[in-house]
């Protein structure tokens, strides 16, 4: 078997030098850039399902250790903000994995290396191939050097903001809210819908966006915000 193209500079990005190097140039190599018959063996297809369980192990154990007073769903929302793809995706060009993917032609010439679904499975694939060459410890440490920035802003994000209305209102024992369309404005090309959300005796709370689930959320957000169980700004 043909050896993969060196990667050093990414390893020192990475700060870590693989054992193996192989596993590194798998965990890069898209399944378009691989016959058939040997994208199981030669993809990041596999080191990707591994590495996405190893970042969901460590930054729960992370975020278990620094949010001491976090109930659960709190941990929850934070873990899910955190090993979601986008994020994977912004860690990728942080390290300007990109440059380093082995792509089909068909893949590169449609902008593959810069396509957040690309990116956020390759960072897995990277994680998972340290894991299997240095152990969890090395990957524990890279995935905390790599996620801390955005580990320290975890505990701020909200969460979905009809999720939390509808919680609020069964704690409450209250019908769930009821979201109802009263004006659409703008051109069809750029829509702009005003939703009214209505819940037991309150008043209802109207906001606008570009699409219904937006002013649905943003409609739920206000409410929440004029009930003091939010507050204006996190």
């Amino acid at each position: 078997m043909a050896k993969g193209r060196s990667h050093e500079k990414l390893e020192a990005r990475l700060g870590y030098r693989f054992a193996d190097p192989d596993l590194l140039d798998r965990a890069l190599t898209h399944s378009s850039a691989v016959s058939p018959s040997k994208r199981i063996e030669r993809s990041y297809q596999r080191l990707e399902f591994l590495g996405d369980r190893v970042l969901g192990l460590v930054v729960a154990d992370m975020l278990y250790r620094r949010m001491p007073k976090a109930n659960e769903g709190e941990l929850s929302r934070s873990l899910n903000t955190l090993v979601r793809k986008e994020t994977c995706a912004a860690i990728a060009r942080q390290l300007d994995l990109g440059s380093e993917m082995n792509l089909g032609d068909s893949e590169a010439r449609t902008g593959g290396a810069n396509k957040d679904a690309i990116l956020g499975d390759i960072a897995e694939a990277v994680i998972g191939a340290i894991f299997c060459d240095g152990g969890l410890g090395q990957a524990y440490e890279i995935v905390e050097r790599l996620f801390g920035e955005q580990l320290d802003h975890a505990g701020h994000v909200r969460a979905d903001p009809k999720t939390t209305l509808q919680e609020w209102a069964q704690g409450r024992g209250l019908e769930p809210p009821l979201y109802a369309e009263i004006e659409r404005t703008g051109p069809d090309h750029a829509p702009e819908f005003t939703i009214a959300v209505r819940l037991g005796d309150f008043p209802a709370i109207t906001a606008t966006g570009p699409s219904k689930k937006l002013a649905e959320h943003k409609a739920a957000e206000a409410f929440l915000i004029r009930e003091r169980v939010w507050r204006d700004t996190i």
